[in-house]
C-alpha cells in the first residue's frame, strides 16, 4: 500500500487519503467529498473550528501552537506573518493552527479566551503555554522550542 497521508478539508471537514507521492510531484490535492482543494500540509496554519478543535488540536500526536485571533483585530493582523513563517519553519515538528473566535464562541469561551490575539500551546491534548499580546517571532520560536524538542 503506497505512503498515505491524512488531510481534513477545511470546508466540510471530511478526512481525506491523500498519497504522498503525489503531493511531492506538486499535484493539488482535491477532498473526495466536497472537491475543495485542501490546504498543502506544513506550508500555512490549519484553520480549527469548533466542530474541528478537538480532533485537529487535542488529538495532534505533535505540539500545537493555536494563534487565537478575529478579523477586525489589528494586532492579530500585525502578528500573522510571524504565525505563517512559523508553520513553515516548524513543519513536522509543531503544528500551527489558527481560530476565529468570533466564528468559533464555544471553543474561545471552553479555552476562557478573553484577550486576542492569544497564542495557546497544545500539547498532549492540554494546553502547556499562553502567550497573550503581540511577541516578537524569535520569543514566540524560543517558548515553543521546549515543546518541539520534547516531542521528539
Amino acid at each position: 500500500m503506497a505512503d498515505v497521508m491524512t488531510i481534513r478539508c477545511p470546508g466540510c471537514g471530511a478526512t481525506n487519503r491523500v498519497p504522498r507521492d503525489k503531493l511531492a510531484q506538486g499535484l493539488q490535492a482535491k477532498c473526495g467529498s466536497c472537491k475543495q482543494p485542501l490546504p498543502a500540509v506544513g506550508t500555512a496554519p490549519l484553520i480549527v473550528t469548533d466542530a474541528t478543535f478537538a480532533a485537529e488540536v487535542e488529538g495532534s500526536p505533535l505540539p500545537v501552537l493555536v494563534d487565537a485571533w478575529a478579523a477586525w483585530c489589528g494586532p492579530c493582523r500585525m502578528i500573522a506573518p510571524a504565525i505563517d513563517e512559523l508553520a513553515a519553519e516548524l513543519a513536522g515538528r509543531v503544528r500551527v493552527a489558527k481560530l476565529n473566535v468570533d466564528e468559533n464562541p464555544a471553543t474561545a469561551n471552553r479555552l476562557r479566551l478573553r484577550s486576542i490575539p492569544t497564542l495557546l500551546v497544545i500539547a498532549g491534548g492540554r494546553e502547556v503555554d499562553r502567550i497573550v499580546g503581540v511577541q516578537p517571532k524569535h520569543a514566540i520560536r524560543a517558548r515553543l522550542e521546549r515543546f518541539a524538542s520534547a516531542s521528539r
